[in-house]
């Protein structure tokens, strides 16, 4: 219907009364009619929950927060791709702050939707928030906060995570190589001992000490996987010995100086790292305490020799061959065609009358044979019995 103006409306909503009979009841239908339907509601905006195990540590010349990205909505939606990722960072107005003030904290940037998937490392996310070594010489000590939010439409994004803290130092120069050698028991690790910090400051004029180092140990195919690297332990020297491998692993090795800072301390970046697949090339000791006894012949067996010697006590030592020489001071050709699982062997092939000088070697499971043992000698006697 139109008014005196000319604007339009729609007719009001009337409400009828419908009799309905039905015996012995009389039921009254209640009917609405309405003008127009209302106006459509738009949908939610999807939003994360907040984030809540927020992480920060310097180091080397970043601050490196670590994360744990929703992937679903408040409602328990699943996201179908992950929202963007907004950095907020504030920076303590002095050296003194403390981390409880209101302190105000800025959008550092943004990490769009299509690029979260390159953050990510044993399923959380990781951003390094570069720090510039000269301003750390000239503000160490100095507080950072950080906080993030998700956002996933642009309406609407999540609420501040926790808030977290780190205070930022200078930090010494990353080690620039590592020296490695092999040995039967361990693989040893040397580097040189930096001298300068990032800044090109002389580690000797900061405010902390060298303190020692950290090193580092990742598996080729924990790499792949893209495991962190594991903590192998401290060092107060320029050396390290890592007695926890095995042959034909490979490993990847990193180390980091430490820098004292009174209470705190500030890790330098990884060194350049240094790959070594250690090959077990270590022979076993050789065997000892060889006895060779004779055993006469009876009536139609010929007599024949027996050997014995002490197991190796090392546990990698997969069996032993024998060696037999007919003359003397010659080394003589192995007798055993397959090692031998036991330290014993009975030689059936002598003659009578002849003299036999025995040596024994042992054989580790990656196919070292050891040097030969102490030689026994011994006659067959020429008669049988």
């Amino acid at each position: 219907m139109e008014n005196r103006k000319g604007a339009i409306f729609s007719a009001p909503c009337r409400l009828r009364l419908f009799p309905i009979f039905h015996f012995p009841f009389s039921i009254f239908l209640f009917l609405s009619a309405c003008g127009t339907p209302g106006e459509p509601v738009p949908p939610r905006a999807p939003v994360a929950p907040p984030i809540r195990d927020l992480s920060a540590r310097q180091v080397g010349d970043a601050v490196r927060l670590t994360f744990t990205l929703p992937d679903r909505t408040m409602d328990g939606q699943l996201f179908d791709r992950p929202p963007d990722i907004e950095v907020f960072r504030g920076v303590a107005p002095s050296v003194d702050a403390s981390p409880a003030g209101d302190w105000k904290v800025a959008l550092l940037l943004t990490i769009p939707s299509a690029l979260v998937d390159t953050y990510r490392t044993q399923g959380q996310v990781q951003f390094d928030d570069p720090l510039v070594p000269a301003e750390l010489a000239a503000t160490g000590g100095q507080r950072r906060m950080y906080a993030v939010k998700t956002r996933a439409s642009k309406r609407r994004a999540s609420d501040f995570s926790n808030a977290v803290s780190v205070r930022v130092y200078p930090v010494a120069r990353p080690i620039a190589a590592i020296r490695v050698r092999v040995t039967e028991s361990a693989i040893e690790l040397e580097w040189d001992a930096p001298a300068q910090s990032t800044g090109a400051a002389s580690l000797a004029a900061l405010e902390g000490a060298l303190a020692g180092y950290r090193v580092y140990r990742i598996e080729a195919a924990a790499e792949e996987a893209a495991a962190a690297p594991r903590l192998l332990g401290p060092s107060a020297t320029t050396s390290f010995r890592d007695t926890d491998f095995e042959f034909g692993r490979t490993y990847r090795y990193t180390v980091r100086s430490v820098v004292q800072y009174q209470a705190e301390s500030a890790e330098s970046a990884d060194s350049a790292p240094a790959e070594v697949t250690p090959r077990d090339l270590f022979p076993p000791a050789a065997p000892e305490d060889l006895v060779v006894v004779l055993v006469p012949g009876e009536e139609g067996r010929s007599a024949h020799l027996e050997l014995s010697w002490s197991i190796s006590p090392e546990p990698g030592v997969a069996g032993y061959h024998v060696y037999r020489s007919a003359q003397r001071d010659t080394r003589g050709e192995r007798i055993t065609a397959a090692i031998l699982p036991v330290p014993a062997f009975r030689d059936t092939t002598v003659e009578p009358g002849k003299r036999y000088t025995y040596t024994v070697t042992a054989v580790d499971k990656a196919g070292n044979e050891s040097p030969r043992s102490a030689p026994v000698s011994v006659t067959v006697n020429a008669s049988r019995e």
